[in-house]
C-alpha cells in the first residue's frame, strides 16, 4: 500500500486491515483443505465404484460360467438378469428377456419342499425347443440395485435322474407285480400239491390200519415218509416266498406259552425218539403262565430251531429251555447234542438255502430255508437270534423275543416241600429238567444213571418218590420198583415214550403207581403228584355224560367236491363213530343244513366246510348258512369249520366268512388253536 494513503489512514484502521487479512488467509487455507478432502472423496467412491463394477463383473462371468439355469425378478415379475443358459432354454436372447415377465411353460410340477439350507425348492419339467427338460428349481431372496428384495431362481437340469427314477419305480412296480402273481402262483400250487399229497398221506394211514403184512407195512411207510417230505419242502418255500414278498403278518393275542412250547416238543418226540434219542422242554417257573404275541410263529421258530436240532443229532437228545428276561423279553434256549458247527460255517447259517454242514445236509436233505425264515420271523418281531456251537459237544441256539405278560399268572402248582424224589434215567435233558420242576417245588431229588446206584440210594434213604425211566428194560425197572415198593416209597412212576406205552402193559402190573408219558408235561407231573381232589369221576358217571355231550356232535355234514378227500375223511370220521352226510357242492351242503336247522332231519354237531368247491363255495355256503340260523331263530349256533390246504391267512379268512374255525386237511390231526 502507498505510503501516502498508509499516512491518511488513522492508527486503528491499519489494526482492523490487517485482521481482516488474517480472517481472509485463515479462510483460503481452510477452503483448500476441504477441497482436497473433497477431492480425496471422489477419487475413493470413484475407485469403490471401479471395485464394485468389478466385482458386478466378476459375478456375472461366474453365473454365466454355471451349467445352471438362473433368472433373476423384481416384485412385479420383470426379468432383471438372465443368463446365458437360461435364454437358451427360453429359446431368445438375454437383451429381449431384460425387463419381459416370460416364463418358461410348465408341463408337471413336483411338491415344493424346504432345503436343508431353508431355500425353497421345486421340480419342474418345462417344455424347450430340444422337448420337455426337468429342472430343480432352488428360490433365494436378494436385495436388487434399487434396494429392493428380487428373487433368485437357480435351475439344475435333473431330467437324467428323473427318467432314471422313473424307469427304477416302474421297475419295481412290476417286480411287486411279479411278486405278487408268484405269490397267487404259489398259493394255488400249493393247493393242488397239497390236495392230492394229503390224499396220499390219508389213504397210507388207512392202509396201515387194514393189518397188512411186514412187507407191505415197510413200503407203505416209506409212501408216508416221503410224502411227509415233500409236504414239508412244500411248506418252506411258500413261508420264504410270502416273507420275502413281505407278506408276514403277526399277532398279538394272549397265549399260553407253556402249552406252546410243551405241545411243540410232543410234537418232534415221535421223530426223536423213533431216533433213540430224547427231546424235553422245560419253562421256568418265573416266566408269566400267559404272554402277548403270535402263538402259531412262536411255534413255527421253535419247530424249525428244534426240528434241525433232531435232524442232526445221533446220540443224546434236545433240550428246549424258556426263561424270562429284563423289560417283558423271553428267552428261548434250544441245546443239542449233536455234532456241532464249525466256526467258518455259523456267519452263513441263517443265509439262504445255506445248512451247517455239507456231508451232513447232504445225507438229512433239505432246502436250506428253515432257518433263514427263523431269522426273518424273528426279526420281524423285533427279536434277536443266535447261536453258540463246539465241534463235537453239540449247540446252543438262543431267541430273545419280547412278549410281555397277558395277566397275573395263576395259582401255582402245589408245592412239594420236604419230598425226597430219586429219579433214574440215563438222560441229557428230561431226567435233569424233571429234577428241576420237583426242586422248585420245594423237593429234594438225586439223579442216578445205573440201576446199581438206584438200588443203593433205596437202601440207605427213604424217599417219597422214584421215578424210573423204561429205557432200562422191563426187568429192570420192575426189580426197581419192587425194592420201591418193600421201602415203603409212596410213589412210583415209571417214564414212557407212546411206543413204550403201546408195548409195556399196565405199569400197575409191572409196580407202578402211574405214568408219565415223554415228553414230560409239567402239569402232567405235578397232576401225577398232587391230584386235586374230585379231578378224576368214575366211568360210570362220566359214561351219560360223554354220551350226552357227543349226542349232537356224533352227526356231522362233511362239504367236500375231492372224491379221495372225502373218502378219507369220512372213514377217519366213522373211527370216531361218527355219523356223516357227504355233500359234494355248495348247493347240496347249504341244503342238508337247511333241513336239519328246520328239523326235517337230524341236527348236526358239526359241519366240515372245503372252501374252494365248485359253484357255491365254502365261504359263501357258510355265509348262507349263518343267514338260516337267524331267519329260523336256531337255538344253538353249528359249528362249522374249514377245510382248506392252504393254511396262510386261514385264520382271518376264516372267521371274516362266519368259521369256527379251520382243519388244514382231513389227514392230520386239527390244530389246537381252532379246532
Amino acid at each position: 500500500m502507498d505510503s501516502a494513503v498508509l499516512a491518511l489512514i488513522p492508527a486503528g484502521g491499519l489494526a482492523l486491515a490487517g485482521l481482516g487479512a488474517v480472517l481472509l488467509l485463515v479462510r483460503a487455507r481452510r477452503l483448500a483443505r476441504h477441497a482436497a478432502a473433497l477431492e480425496a472423496e471422489v477419487e475413493r467412491l470413484q475407485d469403490r465404484t471401479w471395485r464394485l463394477a468389478e466385482s458386478e463383473e466378476r459375478y456375472r462371468s461366474l453365473i454365466e460360467a454355471q451349467l445352471d439355469v438362473i433368472v433373476q425378478r423384481d416384485r412385479a415379475g420383470r426379468i432383471t438378469f438372465a443368463n446365458e443358459r437360461f435364454a437358451e432354454l427360453m429359446g431368445t436372447s438375454r437383451e429381449t428377456l431384460i425387463g419381459s415377465g416370460e416364463r418358461p411353460t410348465v408341463i408337471e410340477s413336483g411338491a415344493p419342499r424346504i432345503g436343508a439350507d431353508g431355500a425353497r425348492v421345486v421340480d419342474e419339467a418345462v417344455r424347450t425347443l430340444d422337448g420337455v427338460r426337468w429342472l430343480s428349481w432352488v428360490e433365494t431372496s436378494i436385495a436388487g440395485r434399487g434396494g429392493a428384495p428380487e428373487l433368485v431362481r437357480a435351475g439344475r437340469d435333473i431330467t437324467e435322474r428323473v427318467a432314471a427314477e422313473r424307469t427304477l419305480n416302474e421297475a419295481r412296480a412290476k417286480a411287486e407285480a411279479a411278486s405278487e402273481a408268484k405269490s397267487r402262483f404259489l398259493a394255488t400250487v400249493s393247493h393242488e400239491f397239497r390236495t392230492p399229497l394229503n390224499g396220499i398221506l390219508g389213504m397210507a394211514g388207512l392202509l396201515l390200519d387194514t393189518a397188512p403184512t411186514p412187507e407191505q407195512t415197510t413200503y407203505i411207510r416209506a409212501v408216508k415218509t416221503s410224502g411227509q417230505a415233500l409236504l414239508s419242502l412244500i411248506d418252506e418255500i411258500l413261508d420264504f416266498s410270502k416273507i420275502e414278498a413281505g407278506r408276514i403278518d403277526l399277532l398279538a393275542e394272549p397265549f399260553d406259552i407253556r402249552a406252546v412250547v410243551e405241545g411243540v416238543v410232543e410234537l418232534l418226540a415221535p421223530k426223536a425218539q423213533g431216533k433213540g434219542i430224547e427231546i424235553a422242554a422245560f419253562v421256568a417257573p418265573e416266566v408269566p403262565a400267559r404272554v402277548i404275541g403270535d402263538p402259531d410263529r412262536l411255534r413255527q421258530i421253535l419247530v424249525n430251531i428244534s426240528g434241525n436240532a433232531v435232524k442232526f443229532t445221533e446220540a443224546g437228545g434236545v433240550g428246549v429251555i424258556v426263561e424270562q428276561g429284563r423289560d417283558g423279553v423271553l428267552s428261548l434256549a434250544v441245546h443239542d447234542t449233536g455234532p456241532g458247527i464249525t466256526e467258518d460255517r455259523v456267519p452263513s447259517l441263517f443265509e439262504e438255502f445255506e445248512q451247517g454242514d455239507g456231508e451232513l445236509s447232504r445225507r438229512h436233505g433239505g432246502t436250506g430255508l428253515g432257518l433263514a425264515i427263523t431269522r426273518r420271523i424273528v426279526e420281524r418281531m423285533q427279536g434277536e437270534i443266535a447261536v453258540d456251537s463246539t465241534v463235537g459237544a453239540g449247540a446252543v441256539f438262543r431267541v430273545s423275543l419280547p412278549m410281555p405278560e397277558a395277566a397275573p399268572p395263576p395259582a401255582g402248582e402245589r408245592g412239594f416241600s420236604g419230598l425226597r424224589s430219586l429219579v433214574l434215567a440215563q438222560s441229557p435233558f428230561e431226567a435233569p429238567f424233571i429234577a428241576r420242576r420237583l426242586r422248585e417245588g420245594g423237593a429234594e431229588v438225586a439223579i442216578v444213571e445205573t440201576a446199581v446206584d438206584a438200588l443203593a440210594k433205596i437202601a440207605t434213604t427213604r424217599f417219597g418218590l422214584v421215578v424210573v425211566d423204561c429205557a432200562f428194560g422191563e426187568e429192570v425197572v420192575r426189580s426197581v420198583a419192587e425194592e420201591a415198593r418193600r421201602a415203603g416209597i409212596a410213589r412210583k412212576l415209571i417214564l414212557l415214550s407212546p411206543f413204550d406205552r403201546r408195548e409195556f402193559g399196565s405199569p400197575a402190573a409191572a409196580g407202578f403207581d402211574g405214568y408219565l408219558l415223554k415228553p414230560v408235561r409239567a402239569h402232567s407231573l405235578f397232576q401225577q403228584l398232587a391230584p386235586v381232589p374230585g379231578a378224576t369221576a368214575s366211568p360210570q358217571a362220566a359214561g351219560p355224560a360223554r354220551r350226552a355231550a357227543r349226542g349232537a356232535a356224533s352227526r356231522v355234514l362233511l362239504a367236500e367236491d375231492n372224491e379221495i378227500n372225502a373218502l378219507l375223511a369220512l372213514k377217519s370220521l366213522e373211527k370216531l363213530g361218527a355219523i356223516a352226510d357227504w355233500a359234494k357242492t355248495g348247493e347240496e351242503a347249504l341244503a342238508l343244513a337247511e333241513s336239519a336247522l328246520s328239523g326235517e332231519r337230524p341236527a348236526y354237531g358239526l359241519v366240515l366246510m372245503d372252501i374252494r368247491m365248485p359253484g357255491l363255495d365254502g365261504f359263501e355256503t357258510t355265509r348262507r348258512i349263518r343267514q338260516l340260523e337267524q331267519a329260523l331263530g336256531a337255538a344253538r349256533r353249528l359249528r362249522i369249520v374249514a377245510l382248506t390246504a392252504n393254511l396262510r391267512n386261514a385264520d382271518e379268512t376264516s372267521a371274516a366268512a362266519g368259521f369256527d374255525g379251520f382243519w388244514q386237511n382231513p389227514s392230520s390231526s386239527p390244530p389246537s388253536r381252532r379246532c
